[in-house]
């Protein structure tokens, strides 16, 4: 059976799609976790986990700037979660901060759906690798940012 990415859906009232972030939620200028609303949760879901990914970083994986696991399926709150490893092994989120000078920088906010538990807190990698077969449906936001 093929994956699902009909229903499932992540928006923000902070930012529109492909729509730039603003200052307030980038690292040097705020640091605030922009509001996230999850809609559309299959029923078969037992967790959902979000990850903030910036695959334009000049690295060979990109940067995660946050990673969030045991999200409620029933109550779709990001904030019931709890926070993972981001690119430089800290739990908190870390908002964009792209080179200057090295332009726009997408923003991926993925919401996955998922059929088991995620035990621990991986990183980002370690989470795709151990958990890819129990996505039953995933979605994105992507927002913009540049210094």
């Amino acid at each position: 059976m093929g994956l699902n990415i009909q229903d499932l859906a992540i928006s923000s009232p902070d930012i529109a799609s492909l729509g730039a972030i603003d200052d307030a939620f980038a690292a040097e200028t705020g640091n605030q976790v922009p509001r996230l609303e999850i809609s559309g949760v299959p029923a078969e879901a037992v967790e959902l986990a979000v990850i903030l990914h910036d695959p334009d970083a000049p690295l060979p994986q990109g940067f995660t700037h946050w990673t969030v696991y045991g999200i409620d399926p029933q109550s779709a709150d990001v904030t019931s979660g709890r926070v993972g490893p981001n690119g430089i092994g800290e739990a908190s989120y870390s908002g964009p901060q792209p080179p200057h000078g090295h332009g726009q920088h997408h923003y991926y906010f993925w919401v996955y759906a998922l059929s088991r538990k995620v035990e621990g807190e991986p990183s980002r990698e370690e989470f795709l690798a151990n958990y890819a077969d129990a996505i039953v449906e995933q979605n994105r936001l992507v927002g913009t940012y540049q210094r």
